[in-house]
């Protein structure tokens, strides 16, 4: 499987190559296998240590990569020891992330070092772009709001991917290739918000048709999703919207009081 985080820049090859600057964090999930039954039906309950952990992590996280931001404005790049732990935290908070969605049954480990769990993830250290970075609150709006509309779709319809996981013990490849698609999706936005990639988030439909033609390496590397995935993929994101105008709702009350409503963001675990 792949490697955690590369600290020194790779000599450039161009393109998405494995130093390029256009090369994109990468998520790698073993093939859909069979899963027991009893794991599936208490999946969220079994990992609520896990999200206790994650949210820790995250909170934590969320200062370290403050102090990334300034340090990135003056040097063009994350020293090593902020990316390091930004990239740990990413990757535990990844495996956490596939294990609720149901990707693969193997319970996450509690440590950032875990070279024989099945997810990981790769990143690569890249030059960053000053103004870019100044700006990156600002720059990854549209790609946050595309995150959030398709993780709360998937949330939606968790709980039909969650009786088929159980009846059937795993998921069907188009479930699988969608659910995949969204959490990788979703780490390659943490990983530009974190400043870990310079590259914008992508291939939330699946990677495109010269990155697919590769040999694979897992079975989200490349990405090769079948019109199955991402028909559901459109209907996550369309979900999610409706969801989200739903929630925008103002009711008024006899008294003339009006009422937000609300909404939980939904999410792919984490």
């Amino acid at each position: 499987m792949a490697a955690g985080w590369e600290p020194r820049p790779s000599e450039a090859v161009g393109g998405d190559g494995p130093g390029g600057p256009e090369w994109r964090p990468v998520l790698d999930v073993p093939p859909p296998g069979q899963q027991r039954r009893w794991t599936v039906l208490l999946r969220w309950l079994l990992l609520l240590p896990q999200f206790v952990v994650v949210a820790l992590l995250s909170f934590v996280a969320f200062f370290v990569t403050i102090a990334g931001w300034f340090s990135a404005l003056v040097l063009g790049r994350l020293p090593d020891p902020i990316a390091s732990f930004l990239g740990s935290v990413l990757a535990y908070q990844t495996r956490v992330s596939a294990g609720a969605a149901l990707l693969v049954d193997r319970y996450p480990p509690f440590a950032f070092d875990a070279p024989d769990y099945p997810v990981r993830i790769e990143l690569r250290a890249t030059p960053l772009n000053r103004l870019a970075v100044l700006f990156r609150l600002f720059l990854m709006i549209p790609a946050a709001v595309v995150s959030s509309l398709a993780q709360s779709g998937w949330f939606a319809v968790s709980w039909v991917f969650w009786l088929i996981g159980i009846i059937l013990g795993r998921l069907p490849e188009p479930v699988f290739g969608a659910t995949a698609a969204v959490v990788r999706y979703r780490m390659r936005l943490a990983a530009y918000a974190m400043m870990l990639t310079p590259v914008y988030p992508k291939g939330l439909l699946g990677d495109a048709p010269e990155a697919a033609s590769q040999p694979a390496y897992s079975a989200t590397r490349p990405l090769r999703l079948g019109t199955g995935a991402q028909v559901l993929v459109w209907l996550f994101l369309l979900l999610g919207l409706a969801g989200h105008l739903t929630s925008g709702t103002i009711d008024y009350d006899d008294q003339g009081d009006d009422h937000a409503g609300t909404a939980s963001a939904g999410r792919v675990a984490g």
